[in-house]
């Protein structure tokens, strides 16, 4: 009646030495370490980074524990922080500008954990709250967004009236609206005629006034609003490429409201330097490439008159372009991942009118040579792309080449994301020490401990040795929900920690409607046997149906919640489902294995 089969034994098992392995990286704590990682997006970080940087800290006979690839970036282990110091200046001054070095702390667990493959063993991610670091609110100036686009219409209706060759007195802008005078009514007609033809996003109002004829040109508000969404979206993308470089682990980089941005940075302490790198600007050109040779040695090129050098972000390889920009960023609207002809990967860009007129006389009078697009960065420039013209083409073209899916899918990302979309200045600016952050994890620490040790007490004491299964199953319940948590790398603020009480607070409900369903069998006559299974088989409903209108709430949290609100929704819903398992599945094999295995069993300790 009380027993298991094997299998559920030996799955329970399995499930317990998982649990215990995910969670053990989250106890060893963390180390200093120096992280390198290249300064452009565009370059990896390969094991000829990774042996340079160990003949560097040979030579200055710094002592460093590990040195591995990670991702991209080279992570240095060290056993002091003076180490740590004293190996990031020499990495920084060996490496050059092209390079972010950069003080860090990663897990200090073993290597064998974070081996296992599939699923490696890492510890969790921690908040902000709980590591320390820079908390930034920045405001996106909507109206210049606006402002530019209507700048962009200006320019775009002096070239197309004049390539029609429709005579005007003068254009003006106040705002985002944009007013064409006229000396004829006819003048005025031609011009709507051509201009609603061209821009789709415009609404167009004529009035005649004595001084002439007018019209003006302002965005609809459908199309206001798509601005203004790409400009906040572009302006995250390009946060979340520049603070790549800062080394932070898991940084939060989220819209709030229709023109805000929080960006949150755990463990960067450099406010000045955080604030350095949000508020760098990148540009785009597109430049011709300058098919003369170069001159000097294959180490140190030497453009000739006319000419500049860039490094191709592909191989490193010297690029001579023309100094004549064709265009600039401000010209590109949009860019994409896509396929060409013969189904290899390509990236798809959009111009604006007077970005596709120059791009249409450009390519007519060179094809068959090169072109390459430069992303300038921090003041240094690199060839993203080098393609040969095969044909003409003016507002939207293919840059193609030997890519991946995934490399153009970074270069959409570069073209689109070069640039802020709008200027954007920090309204809020808080700064969260480690220690306060130490503080906040020994207090959420201890108040889950002293938790869990008062309900220890309590139910051995009312309930005995069943009591003292409720709490073995509870502990379990928690290194099942760290074990989770670290699997999904999720990252635990304060919020979080608040759930992880809750939810050992809550789980115990389970296991005492339970063992209160016993108490019940066993004063209405029912055997021993009789009364452990009456109680798990009749508990199971009330404990199912309250965990589920819990986990309903805890859905509602995630899905119209955000920041911290979302963390705390992840930790509860997830701490139900593993307190489920825990106190009914786990603790009733306890049982078993304890009163199960006797046929004739006169009383239980409950």
């Amino acid at each position: 009646m009380n027993r298991y089969p094997t299998w559920k034994y030996v799955l329970i098992g399995i499930l317990l030495l998982a649990g215990f392995i995910y969670t053990l990286p989250n106890f060893f704590g963390e180390t200093p370490a120096v992280q390198v990682s290249p300064v452009r997006a565009a370059e990896k970080a390969d094991t000829a980074l990774l042996q340079r940087a160990e003949a560097t800290l040979k030579a200055a006979s710094i002592p460093y524990t590990r040195l591995e690839l990670v991702g991209n970036s080279i992570k240095v282990r060290f056993t002091s922080t003076d180490l740590q110091i004293k190996a990031k200046d020499v990495l920084q001054s060996s490496l050059g500008d092209g390079y972010t070095v950069a003080l860090n702390l990663v897990s200090a667990s073993p290597v064998w954990l974070s081996s296992i493959p599939v699923v490696p063993a890492e510890p969790m991610y921690l908040g902000l709250d709980l590591r320390g670091g820079v908390h930034f609110l920045l405001e996106v100036d909507m109206k210049a967004a606006l402002d530019k686009e209507a700048i962009r219409y200006q320019n775009d209706f002096r070239t197309e009236l004049r390539s029609d060759k429709i005579r005007y007195g003068r254009i003006s802008r106040e705002g985002n609206a944009v007013t064409v005078h006229f000396a004829t009514r006819d003048q005025r007609d031609a011009a709507v005629n051509k201009l609603g033809s061209l821009f789709g996003d415009l609404l167009i109002a004529v009035a005649d006034q004595a001084e002439g004829f007018t019209l003006t040109a302002r965005l609809r508000p459908e199309a206001e609003k798509r601005v203004q969404s790409d400009a906040l979206q572009q302006n995250i993308t390009t946060l979340r490429n520049r603070v790549n470089e800062l080394g932070v682990s898991e940084p939060v980089i989220q819209q709030q409201g229709t023109s805000r941005i929080v960006v949150q940075l755990p463990g960067v302490q450099d406010t000045a330097k955080a604030k350095d790198i949000l508020g760098r600007t990148a540009t785009l050109e597109v430049r011709m490439v300058d098919e003369r040779p170069l001159s000097g040695t294959d180490a140190q090129p030497v453009a000739p008159v006319g000419g500049d050098i860039f490094p191709d972000s592909s191989n490193g390889s010297p690029v001579l372009v023309k100094q004549e920009v064709v265009l600039s960023g401000d010209h590109f609207t949009s860019a994409r991942s896509t396929f060409d002809q013969n189904n290899q990967p390509a990236v798809s860009v959009n111009l604006d009118a007077v970005g596709g007129r120059i791009m249409r006389d450009i390519t007519r009078e060179n094809l068959g040579k090169f072109m390459a697009i430069l992303l300038f960065d921090r003041g240094q420039g690199e060839a993203i792309s080098v393609a040969r013209i095969q044909g003409e083409f003016s507002n939207s073209f293919q840059i193609t080449g030997q890519f991946s899916s995934e490399e153009t899918a970074n270069l959409a990302l570069l073209i689109r994301a070069g640039a802020l979309a709008a200027p954007m200045q920090i309204i809020e600016e808080r700064t969260v020490g480690p220690s306060m952050g130490a503080e906040n994890i020994e207090k959420g620490f201890h108040s889950n401990l002293w938790g869990f040790l008062a309900v220890v007490v309590f139910m051995s004491i009312y309930y005995r040795i069943f009591g003292l299964f409720s709490s073995v199953a509870l502990a379990i319940n928690g290194f099942f929900l760290i074990a989770l948590l670290s699997m999904l790398q999720a990252t635990l603020t304060l919020p979080g920690m608040a759930a992880i009480a809750l939810t050992l607070g809550m789980a115990i409900d389970a296991n005492v409607l339970i063992n209160e369903r016993i108490r019940e069998e066993l004063r209405n006559g029912a055997t021993p046997q009789a009364a452990i299974h009456a109680g798990y088989d009749r508990a199971w409903g009330t404990i199912l149906d309250s965990n589920l209108t819990t986990l309903i709430a805890g859905l509602s949290l995630f899905w119209l919640g955000s920041g911290p609100v979302r963390g705390f929704a992840v930790v509860l819903c997830l701490g139900i489902i593993t307190s489920m398992f825990s106190a009914v599945t786990v603790s009733r094999a306890m049982v078993n294995l304890t009163y199960g295995r006797k046929s004739r069993l006169a009383k239980v300790s409950i």
